[in-house]
C-alpha cells in the first residue's frame, strides 16, 4: 500500500463542497463520493507554519515547537526566523526514511533548509534565497533540473494599485501549470511509498479575491468574481491528472492546513487598548523611516542585495519597527500586533530585558487579561497558552492567544499601532488591503480532508493525518495524539532524533523576512 497527500493551502470546506455539487470539481467530487470529505479541524490560531507542521507529525506546536515563522529571542528585544531544525518532533519522512520506505515531500511549508530523506525532498517558501526552488532547496541536490521552475511567489503583495489582480490571477494559474508539470514528472519517477506536495494558490486568491468572490462583503468589490472558483477548477484538474497515476494499491489524500473567510472592516489596535488600560506606555516613534523607505521604494529584485550590503543598518531597521517606540520601564504587557497571529506578551522578570512583572504573579496576571480582554467586544477569546499547547515547546509560545471576533461573519483586522484608538474602521483605500493593511480574506478554522477511502468519523483534526498515514502503511512511529482514520494503528517506534537547532545568520533572517512579505505576511 502506498500514501499520496496532497495540500491544497487554504481551502474552505464551504467553498469546495458548493462547487463539488455545482459541478465544477470533478475530481474533488470522486473522491468524495468514493471516500471520505471531512471537516479539518486546524490549530489554533489557524497558522501556516504550526498547522503544516502539526499535519505531518501529528503532535501539538507545544509538543513540535513551532508556533510561528518567528520566535523572540530569549532575553531579548529581537526577533529570529525559524527553519527545519526547530522542529522538535519527527515528521513523517523521518520516521519513513528510517524504514526504509521511500519519500518523496515537495514544497511543504516549514522545510528549509530540506533534510536527507529516503527519496526526494523540495523545501518549502521558508528559503533564505529567491523566490523560485534553486539547488540548495533541494535534497539530493543533483534532482533540481527536475524541480527547477517551482515558484512560490511570482508577484509582490504590497502595493496593489490599478491591473494588480489580472496579473495576479493569470500568474497564479500558470503556477499551478508548472507545479503540475514538475509533480507529474516526479510521480512518474519511480512508485513512491509516501509522495506529497502542497500547492498554495488557494490560500493566495482568497487573501486577495475575497471581497470580489463574495458580495455580502462589506469591503465588496466588483470584477474578478470567479478568481477564486478558477483557481480551484484548475487545481482540481491537477487533482484529477495525479489521481490517472493512482493504482488501487494508493491511498489518495487531499488536505487544507485551513479555511478562509471574509475581513470586515473593523481594525484592532493591540497596543493601543494596552496603553489605554495602563500596562503599555509608548515612547514616541515606533516605525524605521529606512525601513519604510525600503519597502516602498526599493524594487523587490534588489532588496535581497541592498539587505546583505547594509544588514547591520536593516537588522537596527527591523528591530525598531517590532519593539521601538514602547517604554519598556512601564509596560507589562505588549503585542506584536500580527493580523494572522494575534497575541500578547507578559514583559516577564527574569526572562525580558526590564521585566515588571514577577514570576509568582505571572499566572493571576495572564488570567486578568485574559478576562480583561474578553469583555472588549473585538476579541471573541483571549487564551492563556498553556490551555492551547502542552508539551516541553509551550515556553516558545506567545503567553496569551487571541481569537478576534466577528461581525456579521466578518473577522476583524489586527493592524500595527502606536498610539491612537484601540478600534476603528478602515479606510476606502485600505479595502483591498495587502502587506501591512490587512488582507480581505482570512485564515479560518476549520480546512478540509478527503480520502478515497470511506471513514467512519464525521470530522478530522490535522493531528489525524500523520498516524492515519503511518496506519495505511503499516509503519511504527511515534507517540502521536490523532486517530489513524483509516485503521492499522500503528505500533511505537522509537522516536527519530530531531536534527540539532541550526539559527538562521543576520543576512538570511532579512532575506526570509523580504520574501515572507512579499507572500502578505508581518501584516
Amino acid at each position: 500500500m502506498r500514501f499520496w497527500l496532497i495540500g491544497f493551502d487554504g481551502m474552505e470546506p464551504s467553498l469546495a463542497a458548493r462547487w463539488m455539487d455545482e459541478g465544477r470539481l470533478p475530481h474533488l467530487s470522486r473522491l468524495r463520493a468514493h471516500g471520505a470529505f471531512l471537516p479539518c479541524a486546524s490549530t489554533r490560531p489557524p497558522v501556516t507554519y504550526p498547522a503544516w507542521t502539526t499535519c505531518v507529525t501529528g503532535v501539538n506546536p507545544g509538543r513540535h515547537g513551532i508556533f510561528d515563522f518567528t520566535e523572540v529571542v530569549p532575553g531579548e528585544r529581537s526577533i529570529r526566523f525559524i527553519n527545519s531544525t526547530y522542529r522538535r518532533a519527527p515528521a513523517l519522512w523521518n520516521t519513513l526514511s528510517e524504514q526504509g520506505r521511500r519519500c518523496c515531500v515537495v514544497s511543504v511549508p516549514g522545510t528549509y533548509p530540506p533534510e536527507p530523506v529516503n527519496g526526494i525532498m523540495v523545501s518549502g517558501f521558508d528559503s533564505p534565497v529567491a523566490t523560485a526552488v534553486d539547488p540548495s532547496f533541494v535534497y539530493p541536490r543533483e534532482v533540481y533540473p527536475e524541480v527547477r521552475g517551482w515558484r512560490f511567489a511570482d508577484f509582490q503583495e504590497s502595493d496593489i494599485g490599478p491591473g494588480w489582480h489580472a496579473r495576479a490571477l493569470e500568474r497564479l494559474l500558470a503556477k499551478i501549470e508548472d507545479k503540475e508539470r514538475i509533480t507529474l514528472r516526479l510521480l512518474d519517477r519511480e512508485p513512491w511509498d509516501f509522495f506529497m506536495t502542497v500547492f498554495g494558490e488557494s490560500d493566495t486568491v482568497s487573501h486577495h479575491f475575497w471581497l470580489f468572490h463574495d458580495p455580502g462583503s462589506p469591503r465588496h468589490r466588483a470584477g474578478f468574481e470567479t478568481a477564486i472558483r478558477q483557481v480551484y477548477e484548475r487545481l482540481d484538474v491537477t487533482l484529477g491528472k495525479i489521481l490517472e497515476h493512482a493504482g488501487d494499491d494508493v491511498v489518495v489524500g487531499v488536505v487544507s492546513d485551513h479555511g478562509f473567510g471574509g475581513a470586515g472592516t473593523g481594525v484592532v489596535h493591540l497596543n493601543n487598548w494596552l496603553a489605554e488600560r495602563g500596562y503599555l506606555r509608548f515612547s514616541g516613534g515606533g516605525e524605521s523611516l529606512l525601513k519604510r523607505l525600503a519597502l516602498k521604494f526599493a524594487p523587490e529584485r534588489l532588496r535581497g542585495m541592498l539587505f546583505r550590503r547594509f544588514q547591520h543598518l536593516a537588522t537596527r531597521a527591523e528591530s525598531q519597527s517590532r519593539f521601538g517606540g514602547i517604554d519598556w520601564a512601564h509596560t507589562r504587557a505588549w503585542s506584536e500586533e500580527l493580523n494572522y497571529f494575534p497575541n500578547i506578551r507578559i514583559n516577564l522578570a527574569g526572562r525580558d530585558p526590564d521585566g515588571l512583572v514577577p514570576a509568582e504573579e505571572y499566572d493571576a496576571f495572564v488570567r486578568q487579561l485574559c478576562a480583561e480582554l474578553e469583555a472588549w467586544e473585538p476579541i471573541a477569546k483571549a487564551w492563556p497558552r498553556a490551555e492551547l499547547f502542552s508539551g516541553p515547546e509551550v515556553e516558545h509560545a506567545p503567553d496569551i492567544i487571541l481569537e478576534l471576533a466577528l461581525e456579521d461573519g466578518y473577522s476583524h483586522s489586527c493592524l500595527r499601532s502606536r498610539g491612537g484608538a484601540a478600534f476603528r474602521r478602515i479606510r476606502d483605500d485600505e479595502a483591498l488591503g495587502g502587506k501591512e493593511r490587512g488582507m480581505n480574506g482570512n485564515h479560518r478554522d476549520p480546512g478540509v480532508l478527503l480520502l478515497n477511502r470511506p471513514v467512519a468519523e464525521t470530522s478530522a483534526s490535522l493531528l489525524d493525518v500523520a498516524p492515519t498515514v503511518l496506519g495505511v502503511l503499516g509503519a511504527a512511529g511515534p507517540a502521536m495524539e490523532g486517530r489513524a482514520l483509516l485503521g492499522g494503528g500503528t505500533s511505537q517506534a522509537e522516536t527519530a532524533q530531531t536534527p540539532e537547532v541550526q539559527p538562521y545568520s543576520a543576512e538570511q533572517e532579512k532575506l526570509i523576512e523580504d520574501r515572507l512579505r512579499a507572500l502578505g505576511y508581518f501584516e
